[in-house]
């Protein structure tokens, strides 16, 4: 089975934030990623993830814009000067986490232009971005973020070659993957030499596996069979105790 890590901005959403690393050590769980830690002072996250020996893994950027914007703005033209800024940020949050993948959001946007400036905002990011640092760009079905620049596989690829650089990879969630393709494991297989971080949820609605239309135990076995050794992140919405949906795991 892969190594799987817990997703608190979804996983234990029904307690309080830092009673959710406790939960997510208790059930097996030894990493995390959460969407957006800036809110919180980095020492109390650190002292959760260090009492429950757990290991941060992601987090998303640019992080949350105090000016009331959207968050996720790196397909966005004009807004080239403010990305470069809250990565900075990012940065300092995923090394002070021990995180070794940031999720780069691409926000809402359309066109060459559009994809001009995700190409040129990753490659300068890629350029500066300390050694053991991964960015990741991931495709959201339409279902979950209507208007999202980057909403195929495709597309996705195409930026990620354009950009060349060995630190800038895909993120591959099950859920957008089923919701844009008809076909999660296929998806999965086509995209693996550009694989550097996996989520999983099942389609539709993003719920927690085996509840929906994917194949898991198909999928698990392909992961496994891939060599990807990375983590695999639940990341899926829950209803009532997050300790009632983890029959998966087993």
């Amino acid at each position: 089975m892969p190594r799987f890590a817990a997703n608190l901005t979804y996983l234990w959403a029904e307690l309080p934030y830092l009673d959710r690393f406790d939960a997510a050590a208790e059930a097996g769980f030894l990493a995390v990623e959460v969407q957006q830690p800036y809110d919180v002072p980095v020492p109390e996250t650190q002292a959760a993830l260090h009492r429950n020996g757990l290991q941060f893994i992601l987090l998303n950027a640019p992080g949350p814009n105090y000016t009331g914007a959207a968050r996720g703005f790196a397909a966005v033209p004009g807004l080239e000067a403010r990305f470069d800024y809250d990565m900075r940020r990012a940065v300092r949050y995923a090394q002070a986490l021990g995180a070794s993948c940031i999720h780069i959001m691409s926000g809402e946007a359309k066109g060459p232009e559009a994809r001009d400036t995700l190409f040129g905002n990753l490659k300068r990011a890629a350029e500066t971005l300390p050694q053991g640092l991964t960015l990741t760009i991931e495709p959201l079905c339409p279902e979950s973020q209507p208007d999202y620049f980057l909403n195929s596989f495709d597309l996705a690829a195409g930026v990620i070659e354009a950009v060349g650089a060995p630190n800038v990879g895909l993120q591959f969630d099950s859920y957008h993957a089923q919701e844009i393709t008809g076909d999660a494991l296929g998806t999965f297989q086509s995209m693996l030499p550009l694989i550097r971080h996996i989520q999983i949820g099942d389609a539709p609605g993003r719920t927690q596996p085996g509840s929906g239309k994917i194949d898991f135990a198909a999928l698990f076995k392909a992961i496994d069979a891939s060599g990807y050794d990375g983590w695999v992140s639940a990341e899926y919405r829950t209803e009532g105790r997050t300790d009632k949906v983890l029959d998966w795991m087993r």
